[in-house]
């Protein structure tokens, strides 16, 4: 999977999609939690999950990339347990711990249908659809 190359970049044709369209910064992050923890771990299953946790501490999921989050920090209460059977759902890189100011900016970009009457719960379901339907297209 992704390795760095002599100048620290990651090589783009060995990261996932999402990331080949995000800044150098989200591929960075990645490709450097990646290679540390399948250095450490010898399991790509493993390195792949660590390599997102590190992400989702500084990036979030807009669409079809990664964007720097306004403040570092887990993105859900998955992400702030940690552990290899954690049984809490993912949010899938939505910043679900952000304001609702936040996430409505987010789902305005987005285009989100009925966004303004949706409470924090609702606008982070809605948002994880988007960034679905952005991925697939």
């Amino acid at each position: 999977m992704p390795k760095t190359t002599r100048g620290g970049e990651p090589k783009k044709n060995e990261l996932p999609g999402t990331l080949r369209r995000s800044s150098q910064g989200a591929q960075r992050t990645f490709a450097k939690a990646h290679d540390a923890a399948a250095d450490q771990y010898g399991s790509e299953e493993r390195a792949h999950r660590v390599a997102y946790a590190a992400l989702k501490h500084s990036f979030e999921k807009v669409g079809d990339r990664w964007l720097r989050k306004p403040k570092k920090g887990p993105s859900d209460a998955r992400a702030e347990r940690g552990g290899l059977n954690n049984p809490i759902p993912s949010h899938e890189g939505v910043d679900a711990n952000a304001s609702k100011k936040h996430l409505l900016d987010i789902a305005r970009r987005l285009d989100v249908p009925g966004r303004s009457k949706m409470d924090k719960t609702e606008l982070v379901d809605a948002i994880k659809k988007q960034n679905r339907r952005a991925r697939s297209r």
